[in-house]
């Protein structure tokens, strides 16, 4: 699959889906960009720049700050979150992925490793000043959505903060889709979590057409 092929993604997600393996095929888009980083289809290849707006407007004023990036990819929001002044720890599900990072950046100080949201290690749970998850939530199905929610919530410390970064939706449109991009209810179950929300953005970026985004922050008080 090193050429996109929609209609084939869709029914290899769907596949799993229906067998209840909701993450089972993560590692093949990975380990089908055999060892290119650039052939991974949903990789922008650069930074968030919402991310990087915030990281501007909230520069780190201790040393020691942790960060931890959900579901990685190919490692460039980690690298920006690392050269900002935080202590990064990287992961994702899929072995392929985390190989593409470690390859890509040989030098780097981010920690990149392979684990499970729903598994992660138990040193992790309210361990991190700063945790960035982008576009995970909206590539898994019913239950796991509020799950994956909740561990992210669950990775926060106090006075920690989560940024919030995916496609976007109105309420009951879209139900089909895949990936399935979160509407504002959904977003709020950060709210109804615990958290504060300290910014909401809602944007459309600049494909043709373009595509509805949220970019979000909510902080543990």
């Amino acid at each position: 699959m090193n050429k996109f092929d929609p209609k084939k993604y869709k029914e290899m997600v769907i596949s799993y889906q229906e067998r209840d393996d909701p993450t089972g095929w993560f590692d093949s888009i990975y380990s089908n960009a055999q060892g290119d980083h650039t052939a991974v289809f949903w990789a922008d290849l650069e930074p968030n720049p919402y991310l990087l707006e915030w990281l501007k407007l909230h520069p780190v004023q201790t040393s020691g700050k942790k960060a931890i990036a959900v579901g990685c990819g190919v490692g460039d929001d980690a690298e920006a979150l690392a050269a900002y002044g935080y202590d990064v720890t990287a992961f994702d599900i899929a072995p392929s992925a985390i190989a593409l990072c470690q390859n890509r950046y040989k030098e780097t100080g981010v920690h990149y490793l392979v684990a499970d949201l729903f598994n992660y290690p138990k040193e992790w749970f309210r361990a991190f000043d700063l945790v960035y998850e982008c576009n995970t939530i909206q590539v898994l199905p019913g239950k796991y959505r509020v799950q994956a929610r909740e561990a992210i919530n669950s990775l926060i410390a106090p006075k920690g903060s989560v940024l919030v970064s995916c496609r976007s939706r109105l309420i009951d449109e879209q139900e089909d889709a895949i990936p399935l991009p979160l509407d504002r209810h959904e977003m709020d179950g950060f709210i109804r979590s615990g958290l504060v929300e300290k910014s909401f953005e809602a944007y459309d970026d600049t494909q043709d057409p373009p595509i509805p985004h949220f970019f979000a922050s909510y902080r543990r008080e």
